[in-house]
């Protein structure tokens, strides 16, 4: 089990403790982390927003194949020290100027090197090639940026397919809301079963809610009211937060995903297609941009023509910030195609959603969208 997967397991299963114990004040509206966090010196991360500064430790995390508390001290328990300078963490700070210097200096601030450029989830950096490793494994990693593949359809087609495929313009353009029950387990096998609630209203608002009704643990909830959005998630540092940044972006295109019809107008500048492998499935990928260098790549079934992933992307100092959803069990609801199952995944793990029950055009209360605890 890589040691991301462990670290989020933990902050799954016991860092809401920390919250619970000793709750931080959320961080002002659009403070960058800087300010809302303590011995936060690095001179690009520290102009990050509080969501984009979350997201890339576990950037860092990923890159070197860490969790928390190998920089933190006792990150995971309520103890959790985040303020003091270990080795690692002064070491780390050290290797973000430096990347930062190498991507000013030879190719003009154009972020051409980052953390996974070298280290590939190792501490240590490897400096030889494994000769197995050249002749018999295939290199399963993909380019951000997607190119037109020759003789593959545009972009444009593609997107066409999969409206037709989905119900066609007029019945997704009928449907105006919808609300979605189920179950989700978090990190694997890791994170207990939850109730799993998505409320969607067009055209961009959406919120997720993941409740223990049998635990202490408290609910998580991603939501989007049309113009700002939050995160409220049992994490070892902050239990609520409001999205500024990054985060943002990708709140916004998830509600609009939601209902397919507007896919076109949720991006711009698409690009593709070209066909890539992902597992033991070829795919036809497509991308999109977005505001302040949001990148989304969509991979569809070229059999189905049907949405089989989206990985959405955030920019950093380190290296961009991915978040992945796998869609599947495509059923027809009222003429329309849902898929039933998400898995979604993230920096700081994973959970997956089977989705029992999708009733559309139903009335849904403002309050859903709005930030937590306003309407309590």
């Amino acid at each position: 089990m890589r040691r991301s997967l462990v670290c989020a397991a933990v902050l799954w299963l016991g860092t809401f403790v920390v919250a619970a114990q000793n709750p931080p004040a959320p961080p002002g509206s659009g403070q960058k982390a800087g300010v809302a966090f303590k011995n936060v010196t690095t001179s690009t991360l520290k102009e990050l927003t509080v969501d984009d500064f979350i997201a890339s430790m576990g950037v860092i995390s990923a890159n070197l194949g860490l969790d928390c508390a190998d920089c933190h001290p006792n990150a995971g328990t309520d103890k959790a020290d985040f303020v003091t300078d270990t080795p690692r963490k002064i070491t780390t700070r050290r290797m973000v100027e430096m990347v930062a210097g190498i991507n000013r200096t030879n190719f003009g601030s154009v972020q051409r090197v980052t953390c996974w450029t070298c280290h590939h989830g190792r501490i240590t950096p490897a400096t030889t090639i494994s000769l197995d490793a050249w002749y018999d494994t295939p290199n399963v990693e993909l380019d951000d940026t997607v190119r037109q593949g020759n003789g593959e359809p545009s972009a444009d087609q593609v997107l066409d397919k999969y409206i037709q495929a989905v119900g066609g313009p007029q019945r997704l353009a009928a449907i105006t809301s919808f609300v979605a029950t189920g179950t989700a387990i978090g990190y694997g096998d890791l994170g207990g079963n939850a109730d799993f609630n998505l409320v969607a209203k067009s055209p961009n608002q959406r919120a997720i809610l993941i409740s223990y009704k049998d635990t202490q643990r408290p609910s998580s909830s991603w939501t989007f009211d049309g113009r700002a959005g939050w995160i409220k998630t049992p994490r070892g540092l902050l239990g609520e937060y409001e999205l500024v940044g990054g985060e943002l972006d990708g709140a916004r295109f998830e509600a609009q995903l939601a209902f397919p019809g507007q896919i076109k107008q949720a991006l711009t500048n698409w690009r593709g297609s070209a066909t890539r492998s992902v597992g033991d499935r070829d795919l036809v990928a497509v991308q999109g941009s977005g505001p302040r260098g949001f990148l989304v790549t969509l991979y569809f079934d070229p059999k189905t023509s049907l949405l089989a992933r989206i990985v959405r992307y955030s920019p950093s100092p380190i290296g961009r910030m991915p978040t992945q959803i796998d869609y599947g069990d495509y059923r027809e609801v009222n003429g329309v195609k849902f898929p039933f199952e998400y898995k979604f995944t993230w920096l700081d793990g994973r959970y997956t959603a089977k989705l029992s029950k999708i009733e559309t055009n139903v009335a849904v209360d403002a309050g859903r969208f709005a930030k937590p605890g306003a309407k309590e």
